[in-house]
C-alpha cells in the first residue's frame, strides 16, 4: 500500500490524488498569509505602515514610475502628522526607504487575494472541492477582504493629531490574520491527512484545545506591545527596572485600560503570558513522557516544546537587545510557528497511529 493510500483510507488512489493538490495549494496560501504577517511587523517595526496615505485596491498596484511620480507621492505624505511631527525634514530617499516596506505589504496582499480566488475557482470548477467544503472557502475570501478593509481601517488612525496607527486596531488586524492563517491550514490539514473525526489521544488533545487560543491570545498581547512601543523601556530581564513587579503596573484608571494603554504594564504581561506558556508547554511535554503516545505524535510533542523555548529565548533577547529589527521579526515569525505547532500536533491526535 503506497503511503497516499495510507493517508486516505477507504479512498480510492484516484481521489486521493484529485485532493491532495488542494491540500497543497492551500498550505502554500498559508505560507503567503504567514510571510504577509512577518511583513507587516517588519512595516511596524520600520514605522512604514504611514508612508502611502491613501487606498487604491486596484490602482494602487504599481508604484511610482517615474521622478514626478515619487514626488506627487511623498507631498502627499507630508500633508500628514507623520512627517510634521516626527519626520519632518526627511529627504525623499529616506521616504522612499519607507514607503517600499509598506507598498510591498499591500502588494503581497493583493497576490494573497488572487493567488486564492483563481486557483479555488478552478478547483471547484473541476469538482476537486466538494460542495459541503465551497462554503468554508468563501468564508476565507470573504474575511480576507474584510483583512484588508481592517487594515486600511488601521492606517487611518494615524493619518489624525497622533501620528500612529491605533493599538486596537493594529492588534485587530494581526489577530484576523493569524486567525484566517489558522482556519486555513486547518482545512488544508483535512485534505492532506483526512480523519475519521474520531480523537485517538483525548488527553493530549484536551491539553492542545488550550494550548492553541492561549497560544493566539498571547499572539494578541504581542499585538498591543507592538502597538504602543513597550518593548522599548524596561530592557532589563527577569526584572522590570529592578523589581519583579514594577511600580506604576496599575497606576490608570479605570483599572482594566492599563493591560491596552499602560506600556508598564502591556510589557510586563506580555513577560508573563510568555513565561506561562513555554512552563505550560513543557509541563504538557513533561505529561506526554509517561502517557502512551504514538511515534507520530511524540514527535510533534517533542517539536513543540523545543519551539516554545526557542521562542521565549528569542523573546528575552529582544527585548534585552532594545527591539532590534531583525530579532524582533524573528519573535513574531517565532510566535507564528509555534501557533502552528500547535495546530499540527492537534491534528495528530486525530490521526494517531503507527
Amino acid at each position: 500500500m503506497t503511503q497516499t493510500m495510507a493517508l486516505f483510507p477507504g479512498q480510492s488512489r484516484g481521489f486521493a490524488r484529485s485532493q491532495a493538490p488542494v491540500g497543497w495549494w492551500l498550505v502554500a496560501m498559508c505560507a503567503l498569509v504567514f510571510g504577509m504577517i512577518v511583513l507587516g511587523g517588519v512595516t511596524r517595526l520600520t514605522d512604514s505602515g504611514l508612508s502611502i496615505v491613501d487606498w487604491r485596491p486596484l490602482m494602487g498596484i504599481l508604484p511610482p514610475l517615474n521622478e514626478a511620480a515619487w514626488i506627487e507621492v511623498f507631498e502627499r505624505y507630508r500633508a500628514f502628522p507623520e512627517y510634521q511631527k516626527i519626520n519632518a525634514g526627511m529627504s525623499l530617499g529616506e521616504f522612499k526607504s519607507i514607503f517600499w516596506f509598506e507598498y510591498a505589504h499591500r502588494l503581497l496582499g493583493r497576490v494573497v487575494g488572487v493567488a486564492f480566488l483563481l486557483p479555488f475557482l478552478f478547483f471547484a470548477l473541476t469538482k476537486r472541492i466538494s460542495g459541503a467544503m465551497i462554503p468554508r472557502m468563501v468564508v476565507l475570501f470573504v474575511l480576507g477582504g474584510l483583512q484588508g478593509l481592517l487594515g486600511w481601517f488601521m492606517v487611518q488612525s494615524g493619518l489624525v493629531d497622533r501620528p500612529d496607527v491605533s493599538q486596537y486596531r493594529l492588534t485587530a488586524h494581526l489577530g484576523l490574520a493569524v486567525l484566517i492563517y489558522g482556519y486555513m491550514l486547518w482545512i488544508a490539514l483535512s485534505y492532506l491527512t483526512p480523519t475519521s473525526g474520531m480523537t485517538k489521544n483525548a488527553a493530549a488533545a484536551a491539553g492542545l484545545r488550550i494550548l492553541v487560543p492561549w497560544i493566539f491570545f498571547v499572539i494578541l498581547s504581542g499585538g498591543f506591545v507592538a502597538g504602543t512601543d513597550a518593548g522599548l523601556t524596561y530592557n532589563t530581564f527577569p526584572l522590570m527596572d529592578g523589581r519583579w513587579v514594577p511600580l506604576g503596573l496599575f497606576d490608570q484608571v479605570p483599572t482594566l485600560i492599563n493591560f491596552f494603554e499602560n506600556t508598564i504594564t502591556i510589557q510586563f504581561t506580555h513577560r508573563v503570558l510568555g513565561i506561562a506558556t513555554v512552563t505550560a508547554v513543557i509541563l504538557f511535554w513533561l505529561a506526554h513522557r509517561w502517557i502512551a503516545v504514538d511515534e507520530r505524535l511524540g514527535w510533534w510533542i517533542n517539536t513543540l516544546a523545543l519551539v516554545a523555548i526557542a521562542q521565549v529565548l528569542i523573546g528575552i533577547a529582544t527585548l534585552i537587545f532594545v527591539v532590534p529589527i531583525p530579532l524582533a521579526a524573528a519573535h513574531q515569525a517565532g510566535g507564528m510557528v509555534l501557533f502552528t505547532t500547535a495546530i499540527l500536533t492537534l491534528h495528530a491526535t486525530r490521526r494517531a497511529g503507527r
